[in-house]
């Protein structure tokens, strides 16, 4: 868009105060450093800190584990920790835990990846300023003096009902092809 010779850009503000503040924090909420960055980037620290509640837990499944096969259970040679069997329950709760963690890691990077996108979104399409351009001298007037717009508008419309009801399509392209007169 070319400004006009003279004119001035003034910059309008369109939010209140209170806006302005709940805008900056959702910005905050899509900035690399933050949370949601951090799992959609896959930030390992993020994800062990997230975990080590289930890591505590599964320390003490391994210790139920532990229990059933000691070998004060009384099963004799069947509760030995160094039993086969001790050792399969061990490495299935394991692989099972680690599974589980993997998919969750997966969904949750995903779904942040996700909600990234759709907060950035949002917040590309606010306007928090609108740019306004003031003064400058005056457009030629073609050569119906200004009434061009007017003229297309009416005209426009007019042809646009009689072909098929679109008035107000029919009103804009005549207007604009018109204003240039």
């Amino acid at each position: 868009m070319a400004i006009p010779e003279g004119a001035a850009i003034e910059r309008v503000n369109q939010y209140t105060p209170e806006q302005h503040k709940l805008f900056k924090e959702r910005l905050g909420d899509v900035n690399k450093d933050s949370y949601m960055s951090k799992l959609a980037g896959g930030d390992e620290a993020t994800y062990r800190e997230m975990e080590a509640p289930a890591m505590r837990q599964f320390q003490g499944t391994l210790g139920g584990i532990a229990s059933r096969f000691s070998a004060g259970s009384g099963r004799g040679s069947m509760g030995s920790r160094r039993s086969s069997g001790f050792k399969n329950s061990q490495t299935a709760a394991a692989s099972n835990f680690a599974q589980e963690l993997q998919a969750n890691r997966q969904n949750l990077r995903r779904q942040a990846i996700k909600d990234l996108h759709e907060m950035s979104s949002s917040l590309l399409d606010k306007r928090p300023y609108e740019n306004v351009v003031f003064g400058g001298g005056e457009k030629e007037k073609g050569a119906l003096g200004g009434w061009g717009g007017t003229i297309g508008a009416v005209g426009g419309g007019i042809v646009g009902t009689y072909f098929g009801g679109q008035t107000m399509a029919g009103a804009a392209i005549g207007s604009a092809a018109l204003s240039g007169m």
